[in-house]
């Protein structure tokens, strides 16, 4: 698309007549767009649109509309729509929440705690439990050190206190229905 001195000219004078980009881009056909048309005119710096004449006499009030949803006016509470059903009303019940009773808890066994075993961090290797003991800041801080467990940083006792199975953590959770 090139813009020729006659399409220039047709440019200038329906911008100065007040059309939109998107009105001048369809007059001028070929291929113009709404956004060759807005570069165009920055490039010319035009800026002029024609103004339109306001009158100094004071508008009619508007007339009020009747609500387009029955019982809005009412002071109903709006109803939820829900899906490509956007404007059509549909009632839904309160969500009321559900207390799910929690069994009582049971003391967990895990496993006997393994004796000895402490070690610094020095002494630490794939062969060692790698759960902290202690204060790092503290002098007396250690790891466990005894054997991990297959696939884990950890002993069996200590594996079993880091991973908790996922329904054990669902069931501590209150169920809202």
């Amino acid at each position: 698309m090139s813009w020729t001195d006659e399409r220039v000219e047709l440019l200038k004078r329906l911008w100065a007549e007040g059309l939109s980009a998107s009105q001048i881009a369809g007059r001028l056909g070929q291929g113009v767009t709404r956004n060759a048309v807005i570069g165009k005119v920055h490039r010319l710096n035009l800026s002029g649109r024609a103004q339109q004449t306001r009158t100094a006499a004071p508008r009619a009030p508007r007339k009020q509309r009747e609500p387009s949803i029955p019982g809005r006016s009412t002071g109903m509470p709006s109803l939820p729509s829900a899906g490509a059903t956007a404007l059509k009303p549909m009632m839904r019940a309160e969500p009321q929440m559900r207390l799910q009773t929690l069994p009582a808890p049971e003391p967990v066994r895990l496993v006997d705690l393994p004796k000895g075993g402490r070690v610094t961090i020095l002494h630490l290797s794939d062969k060692t439990c790698k759960w902290p003991i202690g204060d790092p800041g503290a002098e007396d801080f250690c790891f466990c050190g005894h054997g991990p467990r297959e696939g884990s940083p950890y002993c069996e006792y200590h594996a079993r206190l880091a991973y908790q199975p996922l329904q054990d953590r669902r069931n501590r959770r209150v169920s809202y229905g």
